[in-house]
């Protein structure tokens, strides 16, 4: 019964609103104390699945939390890892990039973090171990693609106009996952070799994967804070934002039936 319901709630666009909770979840990778946000639906009993999400390059912020509601109306458990350290939220691109940097230069530093962050989902009493996702945006979008090249024993990633690239593309034989890539289709951030590169790194070994590019659609095309100026490289579209949630939603569908 409780397999309908959520199938239901994932793919109507109108989520059915619940009981939704949230609490600030401090937990700890490597000696540095790191700061993650749960959500869930108290009106929901017993378990169900969860998702881990990943942050922008800008840290744990308000719109990966908002996020995270989302999917707590939509069923499931979510929690949003924080990459950086608790109290490390960057206010400027210097800063975001500076932070950025450290782990998309040290991929197993990245791995081993985001991985932290799932070990706290996957010992929520709400979880599902067995049904379970990530999804990430910008920086988060890599982060959750490097996670599946961990080998990480979770059912789907999806990123969310992220980096595509890897230093060594033959990790990805780790893979154990399926994969959705929302892409948008004007990105000058990922440019398209290294569209290409992805493709052929995700066919080498046979990956499970789903690449949708977005027409007209730039960097952060999610993220209404990305303003409206496609022409800097980075701004919102809300018909590649609508578009992208409801792929995201029948990928879910897909892996937890």
């Amino acid at each position: 019964m409780m397999k309908i319901i959520y199938l239901a709630l994932m793919l109507f666009a109108t989520p059915v609103l619940g009981d939704v909770r949230s609490e600030v979840v401090t937990y700890s990778h490597d000696g540095v104390e790191l700061e993650g946000f749960l959500t869930w639906d108290d009106s929901i009993d017993g378990i169900r699945p969860g998702v881990l999400v990943v942050h922008e390059w800008t840290g744990l912020n308000d719109y990966a939390k908002s996020r995270c509601r989302q999917l707590a109306e939509m069923g499931y458990v979510a929690f949003a890892v924080d990459m950086y350290g608790k109290g490390i939220r960057p206010q400027t691109t210097e800063e975001a990039s500076k932070q950025a940097t450290i782990y998309r230069s040290d991929r197993p530093l990245m791995r081993k973090r985001v991985t932290a962050g799932l070990d706290v989902l996957l010992n929520n009493k709400l979880c599902d171990r067995n049904r379970v996702a990530a999804i990430g945006y910008c920086f988060g979008g890599g982060t959750v693609l490097e996670l599946a090249r961990s080998g990480a024993a979770i059912a789907g990633v999806v990123s969310f106009h992220g980096n595509l690239d890897t230093p060594d593309p033959s990790v990805a034989k780790n893979i154990r996952c399926k994969i959705l890539v929302c892409h948008g289709a004007d990105d000058p951030y990922v440019p398209w070799e290294q569209v290409q590169a992805f493709e052929e790194e995700m066919r080498a070994q046979k990956v499970d994967y789903q690449f949708i590019a977005y027409s007209g659609a730039v960097h952060a095309f999610t993220n209404p804070g990305s303003g409206d100026d496609p022409s800097r490289g980075a701004a919102y579209n809300a018909e590649a934002d609508r578009r992208s949630w409801d792929h995201m939603k029948t990928f879910f569908a897909e892996l937890f039936e």
